[in-house]
C-alpha cells in the first residue's frame, strides 16, 4: 500500500470533509435566507430551493458511474473546480436583473456537482486510508462536515449580514461573500490536487461489464427485504413535519412583524442559526447517541422521535406570541435544535439497521435517497401554505404533520439488542 503512505492523513481528511459540507449547507439552507433578503416570495423559496434535494435523492443511480469511470481523486478535484466557479456564477448572477433564474441554474450545478463529490469522497477514504486509521478518523470527518455547517449557516451568513448593515445593498452584500466562496474552492481545488494520495487501489478505468446488472440486483434485494413497505413509510413520513418547518423557519425570523415575522436581521438569523443552534443540535445528537448506546434503539425510538417533533410547538409560540427578546428567540430555536439532533440519531440508526445485509452500503445509500425525497416533498409545498394561511396557522399545521411518524412507531420491528453498546 505504497501509494496509501505518501500521505498523513491528517492533511486531508478534514480538508476533504469540509468540502464536502460547505455546498451541502449552501445550497440547502443559506440559499433561502438569501433569496429571501432579495426579495423573492416564500412559496418561490420553498418550491424552487427543495429542488436542490433532487441530486441527493437520485445519488445511488449514478454512484455506480463514479465508480467504474476515472479515479476517485479525479472527481473529488474535478467537482471541487465546478462548485468553485458555479459559486462564481453565482456572485456575478446576483447582480442581474435575472438573477433569480440564473443562480437557480448555478445552484442546481452546485448540488449536482456536491452529490457526486460526496460519492467519490466517501470512496476515496475507504480506499485511502487503512482499517485502523478509517476508524481512528471518522470522528475528524464527522468534526469538519460539521464545521462546514457552522462556516456556512453561520459564518457567511453573519458575513453577509454585516456587509448589508455596513453598505445598505444587500445584492453586493450576497454577491461579495459567494465571490468569497469561489475564492475558497478554487483554492480547496489547488491543494487537493497536490495532497491527496494516489491510492493504489483508485486506478484510472473504465469498464461496465457486470455494472448494469449488479445495480439491478442490488435494486431488487432492496425491495425484498422484510418489513420494506413500513420502512420505506418511515423514511417518508419521519420528517414530514420537518420537511415544511425547514424552508419556512429562516423566512419567519426574516420577515417584518406586520406580516407575522419576527423582524430579525440577517445578521442576528445567523449568529442564531450558525453558532447556538448548531451547537445544540450537535450537542443533541452527541446525547442521543450516548443513550442509544446503552438501551438500544428500540427502547429509544418514542423518546426520540418525540424529542424530534415536540419542540417544533416553539414555532407555534413565537409566532404567535412574536416577542422582541433576542434571548427568548435563541432560546426557543435552541430548544428546538437540540431536540431534532436528539431525535434524528434515531433515524440515522433506523437506516443502518434496515441496511444491514450483503448490500448494506448500496442500502443505506437508498435508504438516504428516500430520506432526501421525504424533505424534497413536503419543503415544495410548505411556502404556498404559509402564504395561504399565514405563520400562526402554517407552524400549527406543521405540528400536526409530525403525527404520522407516531403512527408507524408501533409497527417497526427491531431487534432490542441493536444500538446497544457491547
Amino acid at each position: 500500500m505504497i501509494g496509501q503512505q505518501k500521505r498523513n492523513p491528517w492533511t486531508w481528511v478534514a480538508s476533504l470533509y469540509f468540502s464536502e459540507g460547505m455546498p451541502y449547507v449552501m445550497v440547502n439552507l443559506v440559499s433561502v435566507i438569501m433569496y429571501k433578503r432579495l426579495g423573492i416570495s416564500n412559496a418561490d423559496i420553498a418550491l424552487y430551493t427543495s429542488l436542490f434535494n433532487l441530486p441527493w435523492i437520485i445519488k445511488p443511480f449514478w454512484s455506480p458511474f463514479v465508480e467504474v469511470v476515472k479515479t476517485k481523486r479525479w472527481w473529488i478535484v474535478s467537482m471541487q473546480l465546478l462548485i468553485g466557479v458555479c459559486f462564481g456564477l453565482v456572485a456575478f448572477s446576483i447582480t442581474s436583473d435575472m438573477f433569480f433564474r440564473y443562480t437557480l441554474l448555478f445552484f442546481w450545478l452546485i448540488a449536482f456537482s456536491s452529490a457526486t463529490h460526496d460519492i467519490a469522497a466517501d470512496g476515496f477514504y475507504m480506499i485511502g486510508l487503512r482499517d485502523d486509521q478509517q476508524s481512528f478518523f471518522v470522528g475528524i470527518r464527522s468534526l469538519f462536515y460539521r464545521i462546514a455547517m457552522i462556516t456556512g449557516q453561520g459564518g457567511v451568513v453573519i458575513l453577509a449580514g454585516y456587509f448589508e448593515r455596513t453598505t445598505n445593498d444587500v445584492i453586493w452584500a450576497w454577491s461579495i461573500s459567494f465571490f468569497g466562496l469561489a475564492i475558497l474552492f478554487i483554492l480547496l481545488f489547488i491543494y487537493h490536487q497536490f495532497i491527496l494520495p494516489h491510492p493504489v487501489d483508485d486506478d484510472d478505468r473504465m469498464y461496465t461489464k457486470g455494472v448494469f446488472s449488479d445495480f439491478v440486483r442490488t435494486f431488487v434485494s432492496f425491495f425484498e427485504k422484510k418489513q420494506v413497505w413500513i420502512a420505506i413509510l418511515f423514511f417518508l413520513f419521519f420528517r414530514l413535519g420537518e420537511g415544511m418547518l425547514t424552508k419556512m423557519a429562516a423566512p419567519f425570523l426574516l420577515d417584518e412583524f406586520k406580516v407575522g415575522g419576527l423582524g430579525l436581521s440577517t445578521e442576528e438569523v445567523g449568529w442564531i442559526y450558525g453558532t447556538f443552534g448548531l451547537v445544540f443540535l450537535i450537542f443533541g445528537g452527541i446525547l442521543g447517541g450516548f443513550f442509544a448506546s446503552l438501551k438500544g434503539l428500540r427502547f429509544w425510538i418514542f423518546w426520540m422521535t418525540l424529542a424530534m417533533n415536540l419542540p417544533d410547538l416553539v414555532y407555534v409560540y413565537l409566532s404567535w406570541i412574536q416577542p422582541e427578546s433576542i434571548e427568548i428567540i435563541t432560546g426557543c430555536i435552541a430548544i428546538e435544535q437540540f431536540g431534532y439532533g436528539f431525535g434524528f440519531t434515531a433515524f440515522m440508526l433506523y437506516m443502518i439497521y434496515f441496511a444491514e445485509g450483503e448490500f448494506k452500503t448500496a442500502h443505506f445509500a437508498f435508504s438516504t435517497g428516500l430520506m432526501a425525497l421525504g424533505m424534497l416533498i413536503p419543503g415544495l409545498v410548505s411556502g404556498w401554505i404559509q402564504e395561504l394561511v399565514g405563520y400562526k396557522s402554517f407552524f400549527i399545521i406543521v405540528t400536526i404533520c409530525t403525527i404520522p411518524g407516531f403512527v408507524i412507531l408501533p409497527f417497526l420491528k427491531i431487534d432490542a439488542e441493536f444500538g446497544k453498546k457491547k
